[in-house]
């Protein structure tokens, strides 16, 4: 039994490591990047204690040089997915009893074991896999999955030490229960943290929980669950399944014992699966847990005070780092008439400075995006801006993939503030463009707010204080993380807790301990110390 009542480690995040020339870290990386070059894994399903093999193998390729061969994964089928349930369902009786602080001790060394030995593994697994460059996967892979571990950790002491107020004679006590049954959790491609966040915040609240990466993301996601095991997570709480998503829908949103969902991906999958669970809604012992961080279509609002060194900055940075391929990217540009020629002019500048190409080379800025598929979705959105009379390419609109899938930063002027690209997400590097009249800016707002469906993240240039609030107050809905003066990427954990409402999902915010919430079922216990043995009150004494 606990005995005591026990401080966790300071919160505080991870400082990122800068990978200068001639730096330990730099020299570590590389040498990681090489090492995972020379050699072709197998990258196995982890089920209970089991490495599944199949004979169902997948290439896996960096998106930069889709010709070399890292590996190949072990893709699992619906028996899988059955096994893999039965497994977790019965090691969730012991992990449930164990106390939170052995659970909190797994995941805080689970952050020590990235923080060092793993650092450089992770981050080349990253780079290769997922074509980031070293400092993207270091504020990513590193930095952003050990804050999350650790933070987490503090937010679950801050829930557990929530407790009701007690009248005299009686005690009252919450206790935060795990759900009744297993979470499932989908993760994307984009961020190698939250790939090991969403079934470890779960994982932490006492749940056992189905993990599912993106195939785009297995390289990675391997070296986390390698992680997971040597910081001592008892088998079968967090079972990882390499199985196409709706096989695995077909037998997760089936099974009377599913609790919850975590999931980070696109709208209309989140949509589909929302909807699939509510068809099913009268076989769940409990109603399901719903958390999704989904699509978005971010922007970025000018007001004719905004430096335009500062918005060149912000919007080259958050258009085109990480190829435009976070949920946050800035996509959507409404610059006033009186800074765009010379924004215009500094992006240019800065553009013909930036190199593209493998993240081995870490000159590199911009690498390859994901896969062929988002290529050709992404070239798609160019090719019709080229051929529109609505539009103007500013910049880029050059891609190739003989050997990588590279697409040249784009810039698009449009016309008219409904084209296209200033509506749908795209997920690569292409910034939209729409100028309006520098005196217009309350009549850009309702622009804004209306043109997506879209309301994650967002920003505002201003110097005119005025013009902030305004602005502030008007897209209060727009987005559910809002910059100031700053490109609208590259939350922090516990600093910036992320999620966006609308079509971008549930606004559950992870990084903070509103998501941590949704997986615990809270029961209320009332004690009476001193138990009434007369069912008379006093009131019904007569005068």
């Amino acid at each position: 039994m606990s005995i005591g009542i026990f401080k966790v480690p300071a919160a505080k995040n991870e400082p990122v490591k800068s990978y200068a020339p001639g730096s330990s870290e730099r020299i570590e990386l590389k040498k990681a990047l090489a090492d995972a070059r020379s050699k072709v894994i197998e990258i196995p399903q982890y089920i209970g204690g089991e490495e599944v093999f199949s004979r169902n193998k997948q290439k896996v390729t960096p998106p930069h040089d889709h010709q070399h061969l890292l590996g190949y994964f072990h893709e699992g089928s619906a028996s899988d997915v059955t096994k893999a349930i039965n497994v977790a369902l019965d090691a969730r009786q012991k992990w449930t009893s164990l106390h939170w602080e052995q659970r909190a001790a797994i995941f805080l060394k689970a952050a020590d074991l990235i923080a060092g030995p793993y650092r450089a593994e992770l981050n080349a697994a990253t780079m290769l896999g997922q074509s980031k460059n070293a400092y993207q996967a270091e504020i990513d892979s590193a930095c952003e999955i050990i804050d999350f571990l650790r933070l987490n950790v503090n937010f679950m002491r801050d829930i557990y030490e929530e407790q009701p107020i007690s009248s005299d004679g009686v005690w009252n006590r919450m206790e935060y229960r795990p759900l009744e049954g297993f979470v499932f959790a989908i993760t994307p491609f984009n961020f190698t943290a939250i790939a090991g966040n969403l079934p470890a915040a779960p994982a932490l609240m006492g749940n056992v929980v189905l993990w599912k990466p993106a195939f785009t993301q297995v390289y990675a996601a391997n070296v986390i669950m390698k992680v997971f095991k040597e910081a001592g997570l008892p088998d079968g709480v967090i079972n990882m399944i390499l199985v196409d998503g709706p096989i695995a829908g077909d037998v997760v949103f089936k099974h009377a014992d599913f609790a919850g969902i975590h999931f980070t991906g696109s709208t209309k999958v989140f949509q589909t699966i929302w909807k699939t669970i509510g068809e099913n809604i009268t076989s769940y012992k409990s109603f399901p847990r719903i958390v999704g961080e989904t699509g978005g279509k971010d922007f970025v609002l000018a007001h004719k005070s905004a430096d335009p060194k500062a918005l060149a900055t912000g919007l080259i940075r958050g258009a085109f780092e990480y190829q435009g391929q976070k949920c946050s990217a800035a996509s959507r540009a409404y610059i006033p008439s009186n800074l765009w020629e010379e924004v215009k002019s500094l992006m240019l500048a800065d553009l013909e400075e930036i190199k593209m190409g493998p993240v081995e080379d870490f000159s590199n800025f911009v690498n390859a995006v994901i896969d062929e598929k988002s290529f050709d979705k992404i070239a798609s959105y160019i090719e019709g801006a080229k051929d529109s009379a609505d539009t103007e390419i500013i910049a880029g609109g050059t891609y190739n993939k003989e050997k990588g899938y590279f697409i040249q930063p784009t810039i698009i002027q449009a016309f008219k503030p409904d084209y296209i690209t200033l509506c749908e997400e795209i997920f690569g590097p292409v910034l939209t463009v729409y100028i309006y009249e520098e005196d217009n800016f309350e009549q850009i707002i309702p622009v804004i707010d209306s043109t997506s469906p879209y309301a994650l993240t967002g920003a505002i240039f201003a110097n005119d204080r005025y013009a902030i609030q305004y602005a502030t107050d008007h897209l209060v809905n727009s987005a559910g993380n809002f910059y100031i003066n700053d490109k609208p990427t590259g939350a922090v954990v516990g600093q910036q807790p992320f999620g966006g409402a609308r079509s971008s999902g549930t606004n559950d915010k992870a990084g903070s301990v509103l998501n941590l919430l949704r997986w615990v079922s809270p029961r209320a216990i009332k004690e009476t110390l001193v138990s009434p043995k007369d069912y008379k009150y006093p009131f019904l004494a007569e005068d």
